[in-house]
Protein backbone atom coordinates (compact mmCIF):
# COMPACT_ATOMS: atom_id res chain seq x y z
CA UNK A 1 0.00 0.00 0.00
CA UNK A 2 2.48 2.56 0.99
CA UNK A 3 4.44 1.66 -2.57
CA UNK A 4 1.13 2.26 -4.37
CA UNK A 5 0.99 5.72 -2.42
CA UNK A 6 4.52 6.72 -3.36
CA UNK A 7 4.50 5.59 -6.87
CA UNK A 8 0.82 8.02 -7.31
CA UNK A 9 2.88 10.54 -5.92
CA UNK A 10 5.68 10.08 -8.48
CA UNK A 11 3.56 10.01 -11.20
CA UNK A 12 1.88 13.63 -10.15
CA UNK A 13 2.92 16.14 -12.28
CA UNK A 14 4.96 19.10 -10.65
CA UNK A 15 2.64 22.03 -10.16
CA UNK A 16 5.54 25.29 -11.18
CA UNK A 17 2.38 27.47 -13.01
CA UNK A 18 1.78 31.17 -11.50
CA UNK A 19 -1.59 30.45 -11.85
CA UNK A 20 -1.37 27.44 -9.37
CA UNK A 21 -3.84 28.07 -6.77
CA UNK A 22 -3.11 29.35 -3.55
CA UNK A 23 -3.37 27.45 -0.11
CA UNK A 24 -6.05 29.26 1.83
CA UNK A 25 -3.83 31.15 4.68
CA UNK A 26 -5.53 34.14 6.91
CA UNK A 27 -2.22 36.62 7.07
CA UNK A 28 -4.66 39.49 7.35
CA UNK A 29 -3.38 40.17 11.10
CA UNK A 30 -0.02 41.29 9.64
CA UNK A 31 -1.58 43.68 7.11
CA UNK A 32 -3.67 45.39 10.21
CA UNK A 33 -3.85 49.26 8.28
CA UNK A 34 -1.19 48.24 5.70
CA UNK A 35 -1.96 47.43 1.99
CA UNK A 36 0.12 45.34 0.66
CA UNK A 37 0.71 41.82 -1.33
CA UNK A 38 2.26 39.00 -0.22
CA UNK A 39 3.24 35.42 -2.52
CA UNK A 40 4.87 32.69 -0.97
CA UNK A 41 6.25 29.71 -3.41
CA UNK A 42 6.71 26.53 -1.78
CA UNK A 43 8.87 24.64 -4.07
CA UNK A 44 9.21 21.55 -2.04
CA UNK A 45 5.12 21.01 -2.04
CA UNK A 46 4.73 22.80 -5.56
CA UNK A 47 2.26 25.69 -4.05
CA UNK A 48 1.59 29.16 -3.54
CA UNK A 49 0.36 30.99 -0.68
CA UNK A 50 -0.85 34.05 -1.01
CA UNK A 51 -2.16 37.47 0.48
CA UNK A 52 -4.53 40.10 -1.56
CA UNK A 53 -4.55 38.10 -4.79
CA UNK A 54 -5.86 40.74 -6.65
CA UNK A 55 -2.62 43.19 -5.58
CA UNK A 56 -0.45 39.84 -6.10
CA UNK A 57 -0.85 40.82 -9.82
CA UNK A 58 -0.77 44.63 -9.57
CA UNK A 59 2.47 45.67 -11.22
CA UNK A 60 4.48 48.66 -9.63
CA UNK A 61 7.89 49.90 -10.43
CA UNK A 62 10.75 47.30 -9.25
CA UNK A 63 12.40 49.92 -7.83
CA UNK A 64 16.04 48.47 -6.31
CA UNK A 65 14.74 44.97 -6.61
CA UNK A 66 15.89 45.41 -10.50
CA UNK A 67 19.41 45.17 -8.97
CA UNK A 68 19.34 41.70 -9.52
CA UNK A 69 18.43 41.61 -13.15
CA UNK A 70 20.69 44.49 -13.57
CA UNK A 71 23.93 42.33 -11.81
CA UNK A 72 23.32 39.87 -14.30
CA UNK A 73 23.00 42.14 -16.93
CA UNK A 74 26.37 43.69 -16.50
CA UNK A 75 27.97 40.41 -15.53
CA UNK A 76 27.17 39.04 -18.90
CA UNK A 77 27.74 41.39 -20.51
CA UNK A 78 31.33 41.89 -19.70
CA UNK A 79 30.81 45.49 -18.18
CA UNK A 80 31.17 43.88 -14.69
CA UNK A 81 34.37 41.29 -14.08
CA UNK A 82 32.99 39.89 -10.82
CA UNK A 83 31.93 40.97 -7.54
CA UNK A 84 34.95 42.95 -6.79
CA UNK A 85 34.45 45.04 -9.97
CA UNK A 86 34.71 49.13 -8.86
CA UNK A 87 33.21 51.84 -10.41
CA UNK A 88 34.77 55.08 -9.10
CA UNK A 89 32.16 57.69 -7.95
CA UNK A 90 31.58 60.44 -10.39
CA UNK A 91 30.87 63.56 -7.59
CA UNK A 92 29.97 65.92 -10.55
CA UNK A 93 27.85 63.50 -12.54
CA UNK A 94 25.74 62.27 -9.60
CA UNK A 95 26.31 64.91 -6.76
CA UNK A 96 25.46 63.81 -3.05
CA UNK A 97 21.40 64.40 -2.30
CA UNK A 98 19.92 65.91 0.82
CA UNK A 99 19.17 62.29 2.28
CA UNK A 100 22.39 61.09 1.85
CA UNK A 101 23.08 61.42 5.56
CA UNK A 102 20.66 58.69 6.34
CA UNK A 103 21.20 54.91 6.25
CA UNK A 104 21.52 53.45 3.47
CA UNK A 105 22.61 56.67 1.17
CA UNK A 106 25.47 57.40 3.58
CA UNK A 107 27.68 55.01 2.11
CA UNK A 108 26.96 55.98 -1.37
CA UNK A 109 29.47 59.16 -1.77
CA UNK A 110 32.27 56.79 -2.76
CA UNK A 111 33.82 54.18 -4.96
CA UNK A 112 31.99 50.98 -4.88
CA UNK A 113 32.00 47.39 -5.73
CA UNK A 114 28.99 45.29 -7.10
CA UNK A 115 29.47 43.64 -4.02
CA UNK A 116 29.40 47.61 -1.93
CA UNK A 117 26.77 48.66 -4.57
CA UNK A 118 24.22 45.36 -4.01
CA UNK A 119 24.44 45.63 -0.10
CA UNK A 120 23.56 49.41 0.19
CA UNK A 121 21.40 49.40 -2.70
CA UNK A 122 24.04 52.24 -4.52
CA UNK A 123 21.24 53.57 -7.20
CA UNK A 124 24.30 55.51 -9.40
CA UNK A 125 25.98 52.39 -9.62
CA UNK A 126 23.49 50.55 -11.28
CA UNK A 127 22.55 53.80 -13.17
CA UNK A 128 26.50 54.15 -14.63
CA UNK A 129 25.82 49.86 -15.03
CA UNK A 130 22.73 50.95 -17.38
CA UNK A 131 24.43 53.36 -19.52
CA UNK A 132 27.44 51.26 -20.44
CA UNK A 133 24.81 48.40 -21.24
CA UNK A 134 23.03 50.79 -23.56
CA UNK A 135 19.59 50.63 -23.95
CA UNK A 136 19.39 47.93 -27.01
CA UNK A 137 21.46 45.52 -24.71
CA UNK A 138 18.86 46.08 -21.51
CA UNK A 139 16.15 45.41 -24.09
CA UNK A 140 17.57 42.43 -25.04
CA UNK A 141 17.95 41.06 -21.60
CA UNK A 142 14.74 42.29 -19.79
CA UNK A 143 12.70 40.59 -22.44
CA UNK A 144 14.87 37.70 -22.31
CA UNK A 145 14.46 37.16 -18.76
CA UNK A 146 10.44 38.22 -19.28
CA UNK A 147 10.63 40.68 -16.27
CA UNK A 148 7.50 42.29 -15.67
CA UNK A 149 5.68 44.12 -18.60
CA UNK A 150 9.38 44.13 -20.61
CA UNK A 151 9.10 47.68 -21.14
CA UNK A 152 12.42 50.14 -20.44
CA UNK A 153 10.88 52.43 -23.10
CA UNK A 154 12.31 55.49 -20.89
CA UNK A 155 15.28 56.60 -19.88
CA UNK A 156 18.00 53.30 -19.98
CA UNK A 157 19.08 54.53 -16.35
CA UNK A 158 16.17 55.34 -14.24
CA UNK A 159 12.89 53.11 -16.66
CA UNK A 160 13.32 51.11 -13.55
CA UNK A 161 13.07 53.92 -10.65
CA UNK A 162 9.57 54.73 -11.13
CA UNK A 163 9.78 54.38 -15.19
CA UNK A 164 7.74 52.78 -17.67
CA UNK A 165 8.86 49.43 -16.07
CA UNK A 166 6.82 47.29 -13.90
CA UNK A 167 6.51 44.06 -12.19
CA UNK A 168 3.94 41.92 -9.80
CA UNK A 169 4.50 39.91 -6.68
CA UNK A 170 3.76 36.85 -8.71
CA UNK A 171 6.04 38.22 -11.56
CA UNK A 172 8.95 38.78 -9.03
CA UNK A 173 8.47 35.43 -7.64
CA UNK A 174 9.01 33.93 -10.88
CA UNK A 175 12.34 35.69 -11.96
CA UNK A 176 13.70 34.27 -8.92
CA UNK A 177 12.76 30.78 -9.60
CA UNK A 178 13.95 30.94 -12.92
CA UNK A 179 16.88 32.95 -11.63
CA UNK A 180 17.19 30.18 -9.01
CA UNK A 181 17.21 27.41 -11.16
CA UNK A 182 19.40 28.48 -13.80
CA UNK A 183 16.54 29.15 -16.33
CA UNK A 184 17.52 32.25 -17.22
CA UNK A 185 19.49 32.69 -20.52
CA UNK A 186 22.79 33.88 -18.53
CA UNK A 187 25.91 31.64 -17.32
CA UNK A 188 26.13 29.51 -14.48
CA UNK A 189 28.91 31.92 -13.32
CA UNK A 190 26.58 34.89 -13.47
CA UNK A 191 24.27 33.13 -11.90
CA UNK A 192 26.46 31.61 -9.32
CA UNK A 193 27.66 35.72 -8.04
CA UNK A 194 24.73 37.16 -7.69
CA UNK A 195 23.45 34.09 -5.67
CA UNK A 196 26.73 35.15 -3.64
CA UNK A 197 25.52 39.06 -3.45
CA UNK A 198 22.12 38.14 -2.95
CA UNK A 199 22.66 36.32 0.55
CA UNK A 200 21.37 38.50 3.85
CA UNK A 201 21.43 35.89 6.82
CA UNK A 202 23.17 32.39 6.54
CA UNK A 203 22.30 29.94 9.91
CA UNK A 204 22.91 26.53 10.21
CA UNK A 205 19.07 26.08 9.89
CA UNK A 206 18.56 28.19 6.56
CA UNK A 207 20.02 30.69 4.61
CA UNK A 208 17.51 33.82 3.70
CA UNK A 209 18.76 35.90 0.29
CA UNK A 210 17.06 39.19 -0.84
CA UNK A 211 16.58 42.41 -2.08
CA UNK A 212 14.89 45.30 -0.81
CA UNK A 213 13.06 47.98 -2.95
CA UNK A 214 11.74 51.15 -1.97
CA UNK A 215 10.25 54.48 -3.20
CA UNK A 216 7.92 57.29 -4.19
CA UNK A 217 4.95 55.83 -6.80
CA UNK A 218 2.38 58.39 -6.62
CA UNK A 219 2.27 61.62 -4.53
CA UNK A 220 2.33 61.09 -0.87
CA UNK A 221 2.43 57.20 -1.79
CA UNK A 222 5.68 55.04 -1.17
CA UNK A 223 6.31 51.22 -2.16
CA UNK A 224 7.98 48.74 -0.07
CA UNK A 225 9.40 45.62 -1.56
CA UNK A 226 11.31 42.74 -0.20
CA UNK A 227 12.15 39.56 -2.39
CA UNK A 228 14.11 36.44 -2.21
CA UNK A 229 13.93 32.95 -1.28
CA UNK A 230 14.71 30.99 1.63
CA UNK A 231 17.14 27.55 1.35
CA UNK A 232 16.69 25.39 4.06
CA UNK A 233 17.99 21.66 4.41
CA UNK A 234 15.87 20.08 2.26
CA UNK A 235 13.52 22.82 0.79
CA UNK A 236 13.53 26.27 -1.26
CA UNK A 237 10.69 29.13 -0.56
CA UNK A 238 10.65 32.03 -2.87
CA UNK A 239 8.88 34.94 -1.73
CA UNK A 240 7.50 38.62 -2.42
CA UNK A 241 6.25 41.20 -0.60
CA UNK A 242 5.35 44.97 -1.43
CA UNK A 243 3.49 46.94 0.97
CA UNK A 244 2.14 51.32 0.80
CA UNK A 245 3.23 53.98 3.32
CA UNK A 246 3.03 57.73 3.49
CA UNK A 247 6.90 58.03 3.40
CA UNK A 248 9.93 55.66 2.37
CA UNK A 249 10.92 56.07 6.03
CA UNK A 250 7.64 54.47 7.05
CA UNK A 251 8.42 51.40 4.75
CA UNK A 252 12.02 51.41 4.85
CA UNK A 253 11.79 48.79 7.63
CA UNK A 254 8.19 47.57 7.85
CA UNK A 255 8.36 45.57 4.66
CA UNK A 256 11.51 43.56 6.32
CA UNK A 257 9.87 43.02 9.50
CA UNK A 258 6.49 41.64 8.34
CA UNK A 259 8.17 39.49 5.59
CA UNK A 260 10.15 37.64 8.32
CA UNK A 261 6.99 37.92 10.83
CA UNK A 262 5.27 36.02 8.05
CA UNK A 263 7.60 33.64 6.74
CA UNK A 264 7.99 32.78 11.00
CA UNK A 265 4.23 31.90 11.13
CA UNK A 266 4.07 30.03 7.78
CA UNK A 267 6.88 27.88 9.18
CA UNK A 268 9.75 28.79 6.78
CA UNK A 269 11.87 30.49 9.53
CA UNK A 270 12.31 29.12 12.70
CA UNK A 271 10.42 30.77 16.08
Amino acid sequence: MQFLILLSLMLLPPVSHPAAPAQPQDLRPFFKNTNGAFVLYDSGRGRYIRYNERRCDERFSPKSTFKIPNSLIGLESGIIRDAEFVIPWNRRKYPPQDNWNQEPFVHWGQDHTLRSAFKYSVVWYYRELALRAGLQKMKGYVTAFNYGNKNISERVDEFWLGGSLKISANEQVEFLKAFYSGHLPVSRRSTEIVKDILVLEKTPAYKLSAKTGGGSIAEGVYIGWFVGYVETEDNVYFFAMNIEGASFAEVRDKRIKMTKEILTALGVLPK
